[in-house]
């Protein structure tokens, strides 16, 4: 195929300084406006022509990388198409009124690529939208990415072929079996694929667009630095569809965004028992600002996979609309429905520090403004068993002018007898009813409530 020819060209970069209660570096990501173009159409694409798009996207992107950067547009219209592999220096841009409608088709997802689950790496099907060990890389435009849901939602069951694979990955995980040897994607395995991962990545940017449903987390930028995602908008309603999660990620921005999940709004992590021990990085400096949480388990939610630990998170000024509790034989306090949840349990380890939120706003919400639990473990609890035990540190979390009308408590705090959790401060928290008891505190020193 004959490329269109255009001048090499590299982005401009954006520089954002964030006066936060913590330092936070200067986060730097990519501006492509200078950047040349590369329309889909001229490398063959054709509306709904699966395949054709597929190569269509992959040919634009390689030409925009070839050229030092560019932008790949998505004209108007709906775009079938498999998965798309990012490139450094470069722009999936989005023309209002274009859909990309990724494919349902879970063998479009292979060959495997290494990923993760949970906070365990392994070789499974692709992220619909996947980039690895690039940089300088955006996702834009008033368009929207929408995912097929025929074959995904059938995977929400877990079976026993499906609980067995996910003990499978552990083990290996747990025995530091090589991440390539850790092949998830044979019959039954049915290990969903995230939406979008940044994977490895430096100076990201996602602005603008719309993302409707997703087999699996929403976007995920997984060991990356320099992020900024704002201005967009998530409705996706299926099993672990958290609209972003930060893992093992560092210096981001979130911000003037919306937020209508299945499962929590923002779900800060820091991988999984021996896999982050192994790859010993935290997850910090993380900012969200001036969101909006339509519907959410939590609207912040730190943990369960924080091994590497986690510090120097800061929300302030979001609304949370509402979010419904569960219950469950596990959890009085029903774990869904916070402002705030964090979550570890004996296997974690890790750290969780310098937790803020303020000037947060919530219509009803089932559980409380925060909520902490040591002991979480879901389905892992008898499945798999305890390699090696290691609490978690969990302190300085302040929580201050937040406004709700309805909730089911206030602050319900269950800490580890041997590793209490430290310096808990409520200030100017104001809740108009409370269905339950409005705080329970349980192997906690200095709580704190102004």
């Amino acid at each position: 195929m004959n490329y269109p020819k255009h001048n090499k060209s590299v982005p401009t970069m954006e520089s954002i300084g964030i006066n936060a209660p913590f330092p936070i570096p200067t986060i730097v990501i990519p501006d492509f406006n200078q950047s040349a173009t590369f329309d889909i159409r001229d490398f063959g694409a054709v509306q709904d022509n699966k395949i054709a798009n597929t190569l269509a996207i992959k040919n634009a992107i390689a030409a925009a990388n070839g050229s030092g950067s560019g932008q790949v547009i998505i004209p108007a219209g709906e775009w079938l198409c498999g998965p798309i592999h990012l490139l450094s220096n470069v722009n999936l841009h989005l023309l209002e009124g274009a859909t990309l409608l990724f494919s349902e088709d879970p063998e479009d997802y292979l060959p495997a690529v290494k990923t993760t689950w949970e906070g365990m790496e392994c070789y499974n099907y692709s992220p619909l939208i996947y980039a690895y060990d690039c940089i300088n890389i955006a996702i834009t435009g008033k368009g929207t990415l929408q995912a097929k849901l025929d074959i995904w939602q059938d995977w929400y069951a877990r079976p026993k072929a499906h609980m067995d694979a996910l003990a499978s990955l552990y083990h290996m995980a747990s025995q530091d079996i090589a991440v390539e040897d850790r092949q998830m994607t044979y019959e039954g395995a049915n290990l969903r694929p995230h939406f979008v991962q940044f994977n490895r990545c430096q100076h990201v940017l996602v602005e603008g667009i719309h993302i409707q449903d997703s087999p699996f987390w929403v976007l995920h930028p997984y060991l990356c630095k320099d992020v900024v995602i704002r201005k967009i908008s998530v409705s996706a309603h299926g099993h672990n569809n958290d609209g972003v999660d930060p893992e093992m990620t560092q210096n981001m921005l979130i911000e003037h965004c919306t937020f209508d999940q299945g499962d929590d709004a923002i779900a800060v992590k820091a991988g999984r028992n021996q896999d982050a021990w192994r790859l010993n990085t935290p997850c910090k400096n993380i900012v969200m600002r001036h969101c909006r949480i339509k519907r959410a388990h939590q609207l912040l939610a730190i943990g369960s996979e924080l091994s590497g630990g986690i510090e120097n998170i800061w929300v302030h000024d979001c609304y949370f609309d509402g979010g419904e509790a569960f219950t469950s034989e596990e959890h009085n306090y029903r774990g869904t429905g916070n402002i705030v949840f964090i979550k570890t349990n004996e296997r974690r380890g890790g750290y969780v520090r310098n937790i803020i939120v303020e000037r947060v706003k919530a219509d009803s919400i089932g559980g409380g403004v925060l909520a902490i639990d040591t002991d979480v473990l879901y389905q892992w609890r008898t499945l798999v068993p305890t390699y090696e035990r290691r609490l978690t540190a969990i302190e300085n979390i302040r929580v201050s002018d937040v406004t709700v009308k309805h909730a089911g408590f206030v602050s319900q705090i269950d800490g580890q007898p041997e590793l209490p959790v430290k310096d808990v401060t409520l200030k100017g928290v104001s809740v108009a009813k409370i269905s339950g008891t409005p705080n329970s505190h349980q192997h906690v020193d200095n709580v704190r409530i102004e």
